[in-house]
């Protein structure tokens, strides 16, 4: 009986980790998370650019359906306004009764989009990561024109 007993206590002393062997596994650890995260962070930041394109895309599609019902597309100071209720109704006769879109439209980083009308065509832009106009990489301004490359 006494020989169990002991068996029991050396089994348990034997059960724990000693300092060393956390440290390594925390230093391992710490490795790949150093080798992964930036691969992860560089896909977050391409979804949300693939989003915003998406949301564009989307919202072009609206302003097209203005256009069409319309003539013409509504003027850049209207901007996504003329898509929220009627900026003019002499001017827009043919406006839906049910407005083009229910809210304002935002980015991926909670910034409105902006708007340009180019006559014939329009324009809209995501101001990306940095949320001003301009910016190099993940911060680089996203164009409707360019998501459809």
């Amino acid at each position: 009986m006494k020989s169990a007993k002991k068996v029991i206590l050396h089994t348990r002393k034997r059960a724990a980790f000693s300092l060393l062997e956390l440290l390594i596994v925390i230093v391992i650890l710490g490795l790949l998370v150093a080798v992964v995260a930036p691969g992860l962070m560089d896909t977050a930041d391409q979804a949300k650019r693939d989003t915003v394109c998406i949301k564009m895309a989307d919202l072009k599609k609206r302003f097209d359906m203005f256009k069409l019902d319309n003539g013409v597309y509504p003027e850049t100071e209207e901007g996504f306004e003329a898509l929220l209720k009627n900026p003019d109704p002499d001017k827009y006769p043919n406006y839906r009764s049910v407005p083009y879109l229910k809210k304002m439209p935002k980015d991926a980083w909670k910034t409105p989009f902006v708007y340009l009308n180019k006559g014939n065509d329009i324009e809209i832009i995501s101001y990306g990561a940095d949320r001003k106009e301009g910016g190099e990489g993940n911060a680089a301004d996203i164009r409707l024109s360019e998501c459809q490359k």
